[in-house]
This record gives C-alpha cells, structure tokens and sequence, in this order.
C-alpha cells in the first residue's frame, strides 16, 4: 500500500550479494515482494485480489529498483547497523543470530562486531551466549523452540537467566569470556533441558513455562536453583512458589511467619466487636490459637534463657 502510494523511495535501496551466478536479495525482500505483486496483476490475484492497481507511468517507475551488489561479507556492518541499534531494530533473538552468523560465518571478532553495532563487548558476548545455550540444548535434543508453550520466544529470558549465580551453578555454564559454542558441559544436558523446559514450557507435553514473566520469576528461579532441596520440590510438582519457599532459610520463613500471624491477629481484633456474634465454632478456633500462641512462647522463652525458669513474659512494649 506504501509503496502504491508514494513509490520506491530511492534512499532505501535494496541489498544484494552475488552467489553462484545469481543475484540473491539478502535485505528488502518485503519490498521486492510488493513490487512484484504490484507489477504482475496474476501473481496479485493468487494472494490478494484487494492490491491496489497502479498506473502504467507508476508500473514503469518501479520496473528498476535502487540497489547495493557486493557481497553478504561486505554487507554485514551496514545491516548489523540499521537492524541492531538503527531505525529497524531486530528482536533480541535476531540480533542474537546475527551476530553469531558474521562471528561464525566470516571470522569476525565479536568485540569488532560490538564496535560496529553500538554496544559494549560483553553485551554482544551474552546475547552470543544465550543462543550457544539455546542451539545446543537442540541439537542434543532437550528443547526444541517449536515446541514452547507461548507463541513468543522470551529469548531475554534465557542470555539474562544465564547471568545469574544459582543458574549458571545449575548448568555449571562456560563464562561468557570464552565464546564458547558449547557453554554447557556434556554432562549438564538433563540440566540444560530442565532449564529450558521451566523457562519456555511444551506445547506438545502440555507444560507450562513456570517463568511468566521475567520479573519478579526469573530471579525466584535463580534462589530455586541455589537449593537442592528447592530444586527436588520443583521437579516433583513444577511449582516455582513451593519451591521457592523450600529455597527459604528456615530462619527467614519463622520470622516472617511470627509478623504474618501478628498482624492477622491484630486484624481480627479490630473486626471483634462487629464481626463475632458469640458463636461457638469460631470460640474454639480462637482457643486453638490461643493454645498455639502459648505453646509457641513458652518454646521461644526456654531457648531464649535455658538456665532461667518461667519469666515475666515480655513484649514489644516492655
């Protein structure tokens, strides 16, 4: 429709490479597409009968297109600046893969490739990790992207994850230093599918991912990780909440469950005068607490002071 309307703006040209005898369009394929549905009246109607019709001055305009011939060698730093950090940005997972394409593909550095794109070494270095994981977890044959539960691919997830102390330890992941095109040890690989697995979930298996979103998830995933109590919880049921809270510190999930109870408590006797019309059912529930809370104490006051005996209680306010 644009380009019915307004033309082939000549400052966008096409790229192309030569390759074995034939020109092959390696940038503005959408574009030459259009052209051509535009110029051949039969090929539009296979597709579209609602294209537009263009004049025979418009249709001759566009039978030469404005092009760059060289070679996808000698094109990657113009594409790699338009499409990374240009006016066309590329998802992360493209920029991904085009930074390993001319890494592996032509030799090149991947600190140059970071000069020429705009970002720092060590970005370029993550993002050229994450894939390396991604790839090898499917050519061993533990993940395959088709098969994830959401028709997007989080691939943030996976290079952003890999930074993180409790997963890289789960993998026992290659630093990103070392561009490796196998992070993962051989004997990671039920790992490595475990961890794509909770991360992108199987449509086929009919498995959720257990990140929904990356914050606050991926870190509680990271804290699973660290435990191996934690770990075991998440493989039996696939709850990153249960589990989460088997990574918790004994300590942390006590004291937190004395304030939770504190303040419970403090709600339900603010509510007493017009909420509790005498019934019995909710008296015994309340003597319950009552026999909790006083066992609970007389515990904490015996390995508060062991050599003492029964105390004075004491309180916040004492």
């Amino acid at each position: 429709m644009s380009i019915a309307a307004s033309g082939f703006f000549p400052h966008e040209p096409i790229v192309v490479a030569e390759e074995e005898g034939k020109r092959v369009v390696i940038e503005g394929n959408r574009r030459l597409a259009a052209v051509r549905l535009l110029l051949d009246s039969d090929l539009a109607s296979e597709i579209d009968s609602g294209l537009p019709v263009i004049s025979d001055l418009e249709r001759k305009n566009l039978t030469a297109l404005p092009a760059i011939i060289g070679t996808r060698k000698n094109s990657w730093r113009y594409l790699g600046f338009k499409h990374v950090n240009g006016p066309a940005k590329w998802s992360s997972y493209a920029k991904a893969r085009y930074i390993a394409d001319v890494h592996r593909q032509f030799g090149v550095d991947l600190n140059d490739i970071g000069r020429q794109i705009g970002d720092t070494h060590r970005t370029v270095q993550r993002l050229f990790r994450g894939l390396m994981v991604i790839e090898q977890a499917e050519s061993l044959g533990v993940f395959n992207r088709t098969d994830r539960w959401r028709k997007h691919f989080s691939f943030s997830h996976i290079y952003t994850g890999l930074d993180y102390p409790g997963i890289s330890a789960f993998l026992n992941l290659r630093p990103e230093s070392d561009e490796n095109v196998t992070p993962v040890p051989s004997d990671r690989k039920a790992e490595l599918g475990e961890l794509c697995r909770w991360m992108y979930g199987s449509k086929r298996e009919s498995v959720r991912p257990v990140i929904e979103s990356q914050n606050p998830h991926l870190r509680q995933l990271d804290a699973v990780l660290r435990s191996s109590a934690a770990v075991a919880a998440l493989r039996k049921d696939g709850n990153l909440a249960n589990a989460l809270e088997t990574s918790r510190p004994s300590s942390l999930v006590f004291e937190e469950s004395l304030h939770t109870a504190k303040r419970e408590l403090q709600k339900a006797r603010g509510l007493l005068s017009e909420a509790y019309s005498g019934g019995g059912e909710l008296l015994r529930v309340a003597g319950t607490v009552a026999n909790l809370a006083e066992d609970l104490y007389s515990e904490m006051e015996r390995k508060h002071d062991p050599k003492k005996g029964k105390r004075t209680r004491i309180s916040e306010d004492s």
